[in-house]
Formats: structure tokens, sequence, C-alpha cells
């Protein structure tokens, strides 16, 4: 699904009017439509709802939402958060519907305004059509009012479009805006959604179809909110006859004394990613940790000064460079003085496709020149913002932006870790995710996504393609694990080793009757594993 800024929001409704005939009340009843579904799914058995709206479409929507309310039984109020003669036509219209249907609204002129206000907190729910994505410049007058007495109402609210007060591109908050528990919007996924407030404000989210042509939805945009088909289709097969070698020999370059753990994990979330071979680079006394927890893993010790990597490991690494279709570089190195050194010397004639993570990334920061090999780098907010040479609150408040920039400046793959992880690619839309989970904000889990992707390079996968099915498998993994062990308080390890079930379930639900699993001895025709429910 194409992301739709609020400028191509606004275009897809004036074209759908314009080239398809199909009129705007159609668009706003279904659009009301679909909130009343949610509504319904927030109040099954009825209750006591105040539908709060604004004087453009916004509002238009909420007095359908209203009107098809007090139809079904609902105890219905009607805010109005303007003078009736300051509505738009669309919305008028919808009023005076409304209005014939027994709907009572209640405008910011009548007396009655603002004891309405007072009595949100003993309703059991709250719909939020004060204002659309078209809204810039700060919120003030009776719509601020209104937002403040729904925030604090302590009401379950359910946005219409966008939570109101929320900018549609950036996701910052204009002065004041709905804190919602569910949002509908429309058509295509907003900006909003994945950074700025809006992605605390949002709440739960989902996007409804409401009539505008899927030639319009399917027009080519700047981001791109990944599905599961997609990612399905471009993971590698893994042939009936394939040997180890064919399936990526992954080198994961990393450790020192005091963050020996970082490429145990690696190396784990690679072998469990389905690489052929994995080699550890490291010091000698982390080789010893890796051999304890992951005996498949193949050794590359490494000279060592001061506890952390020697610059002659260079040397070393790059005389082994063609053995390997794809490396991680990072997982706990340090960036000491040492370590910097090294970096320098072995990227200068680096050529194979390559992650820069962690300690790899502060090493760019601190003016280390990047492989001309092809590369994905996977910072969290604050290693880009050391990268970009910025405050990590300017890097979350435009991400979309920042990741735009970081691509353009290096030339090179970037993934933007966090809350729906963005990747940027030379040439490419920026991809958006949609899995992992809040629990997943704990040590370890970047050195599992890096070695995930250093084997779908590995495997040969571009790098916009590595990297968006990096993220996307790594968070399904975390969201088995919520789902299993709870919501917090598993470990990357948990993920690393839910990797492969990831993988199957991803495989299954895009293509039930794939050979890949429904052949395998032990699996039932169908696919699904024996013994499993």
């Amino acid at each position: 699904m194409w992301i739709a800024t609020a400028a191509q929001s606004k275009e897809i409704d004036a074209r759908a009017t314009r080239e398809f005939g199909v009129p705007a009340t159609v668009l706003m009843e279904r659009a009301g439509l679909a909130v009343f579904d949610a509504l319904r799914e927030l109040l099954p058995e009825g209750g006591r709802v105040s539908v709060l709206c604004g004087r453009g479409n916004n509002g238009g929507d909420g007095f359908v939402t209203a009107r098809l309310a007090l139809e079904a039984g609902y105890d219905v109020d009607c805010i109005v958060a303007a003078a009736e003669s300051d509505l738009t036509n669309e919305a008028k219209v919808q009023c005076d519907v409304a209005r014939a249907q027994g709907v009572q609204p209640v405008f910011v002129d009548d007396a009655r305004w603002a004891r309405r206000l007072e009595c949100l907190p003993y309703k059991d729910l709250l719909v939020d059509a004060l204002l659309g994505t078209g809204t810039e410049g700060h919120v003030r007058g009776a719509v601020a009012e209104a937002i403040h007495a729904m925030n604090r109402a302590g009401v379950p609210v359910l946005s219409v479009d966008l939570p109101s007060g929320i900018h549609a591109d950036t996701g910052e908050e204009l002065g004041a805006s709905v804190w919602a528990l569910r949002t509908v919007t429309f058509g295509l996924a907003k900006p909003f959604l994945f950074q700025g407030l809006g992605i605390e404000h949002a709440g739960y989210w989902t996007v409804a179809e409401i009539g505008f042509p899927n030639s319009l939805l399917r027009e080519s945009r700047e981001a791109k909110l990944l599905d599961s088909g997609w990612i399905a289709d471009i993971l590698p097969e893994r042939m009936r006859a394939s040997h180890k070698g064919e399936n990526g020999h992954v080198l994961i370059v990393g450790g020192s004394e005091r963050y020996p753990g970082a490429v145990i994990m690696a190396a784990r979330s690679a072998l469990r990613a389905g690489a052929g071979l994995v080699t550890v680079a490291s010091l000698p006394s982390v080789l010893q940790a890796v051999a304890a927890a992951v005996p498949e893993a193949i050794h590359l010790p490494l000279p060592e000064r001061e506890g952390v990597l020697a610059p002659e490991a260079a040397h070393v690494i790059a005389a082994e460079q063609d053995r390997f279709q794809g490396a991680l570089f990072g997982p706990g190195l340090t960036h000491h003085p040492s370590v910097l050194q090294a970096l320098s010397e072995l990227w200068v004639h680096w050529r194979t496709p390559c992650v820069i993570d962690a300690d790899a990334l502060n090493a760019v920061a601190l003016g280390v020149k990047l492989p001309k090999a092809p590369c994905v780098l996977t910072p969290h907010p604050g290693e880009l913002s050391r990268l970009m040479h910025c405050s990590i609150a300017e890097i979350n408040a435009d991400r979309f932006g920042s990741v735009r920039t970081a691509r353009d400046r290096f030339h090179q793959a970037v993934l933007l870790k966090g809350p729906y992880s963005i990747v940027g690619a030379p040439d490419e839309p920026l991809y958006v995710n949609c899995t992992g989970n809040p629990g997943m904000a704990s040590g370890g889990m970047g050195d599992v996504l890096g070695g995930v992707i250093a084997t779908l390079l590995a495997q040969d996968l571009p790098m916009a393609c590595a990297a968006s099915a990096g993220m996307f498998w790594h968070g399904l993994a975390g969201d088995l694990c919520a789902q299993r062990i709870g919501p917090i308080g598993f470990s990357a390890t948990d993920v690393a080793n839910a990797l492969p079930e990831a993988r199957a379930k991803l495989i299954s639900s895009c293509c039930p009757n794939s050979l890949s699993y429904s052949s395998w001895p032990g699996s039932s025709a169908s696919g699904q594993p024996k013994g499993r429910s």
C-alpha cells in the first residue's frame, strides 16, 4: 500500500470526482459508514456517543456517522465546533440529512455548547471529526477547546481520518491534539501514522476503502507500506538440491572484551535466517564465548589491542574477503581509535555487500569512509543523529525526511530503526515496516536484525530488498515472541530463535500450497507441520 501525503490525498479526492465521476457526497457517505463500522466494533451493545464535528469535510463524515449511529439505536449527541453558517457546502448537506433523520447538532454559538462539552466524561465513546488532513497552523478557538475537553474526559476516542490537531505529513502536534484509541483513515495510509506524536496519538489504526478508484490508489508515491505478500515474493527460495555453499557465507566482524555477546546474537540470527555458513571475526576471548553459544559458527581470530581489534586485523580480514558473500560490521566493536584505524584500512578495498551497524556507524560518524561496496546502514535515531550532525528530536520529528537525506548523502540504503522502521535506497521509494512491537525495545535486537539482513545480502538480494525483507521478517519474529511469551520481557535471543517460525508463517500464509513446506517429510498435505494446532 502506498502512503499519501496531505496534498496527494486532496488530489485523490478531487480526481475521484473530476475524472471518475464519484460524487464527493458518496465518498463522505462511505467514510461515515467506515467510521460507524469501527464504532460498532468498539461499542457492540450500544451506548452513549458524542460526535464532535468541524466545519469541513471531516465534519461531514462526522454527521454521517452520527446519523448512522442514531438509526442503529445509539444515544447520540452531535457537537459542532463551528457556527452553522461556517459549514462547507458538503458538510452542510450532510448536516441537513442528519438533522432530517433526528440528529440534533449543537453549534458553537448555541448556549448549550459549553455544557455539552462538560458532559463528555459521561459518554461511552467520543468520535473526533473536527479536523482533516489539510489542517495547517496552530489549533485555536472552539476546536482547541473541544480537543482539550475530549482529552480531559477520559473516554475512548475514535478519530476520523486522523487525530485532530496532528499534522498529516509530519505527525507533529499543532498546539493541541486528540489522543485517540482508534483511527480510521481513508484510501491510503498517511505519514502521520509513522512519525512524530502521530505514532502515539493515532492509537490502533486501519485504512478504509471508501470508493476511490483503484487506479488512483495504485499510482506510485514516495513511500510504501510493506505487506507480507511482497516480502514473501522476494525472500530467497531454498532449492532441494542446494548445499551450504550455495546459501550464502556471512562474515560478522565485531565484539570486544567489554561487549562479547553482540556477535553471538548476530551469528545466531544469521544461521536462523538460513545462512549456509557464518564466520565470526573477533578477538580470541570473544570467539571462546561464540564457540560455547553458537557451535555452528566458523572462527576467524583477529589480533587485539587493549581489549579491542588491533589495526592489523584489517589485513587478516581482507585476506579472507573472497570467501564471503555478505558481511556485518559493528556489533560490540566499540569506537576505540584502534578500531577506527582497522575499519579505515579494511573498507578502502572492501567489495562484498555489507551491513554497517552499531559501532561501525559510529566510526562513520567519526570520519571513517564507507566502503564502495553496496551497504545497508542500520542506525537507530541516536546513531543517525550523529551521522547527520543534528539532534535526535530533529530525526524523530521528520523520520521520512531524515531517511531521504541520509540516503542521498551516503548513496547507500539506510534503515532507520524504531517503531515503523523505514528503509530508503537510491532510486527506490521509502519502504515502511508494519511488523514489530514495543517489547522489542531492548538490547541486542539490532544485532539480530543485522544478522538477518547480512544473510539476505549474502543470498543475492539487492540492498533495498534485503533491508526491507529483513526488517519485516525480524519484526514478525518479535510479534510471535510477544504472542507466545508476553508483550514485554522476551529477549533478542528469543527473536533470533523465532526467525524460522516467522519465515514459515510468512511463506505459508501467502503461498499456502507452496512446495517449500507442504512436501517436506513431517508435514501434512496442507503444509501445516504435524503435531501443531
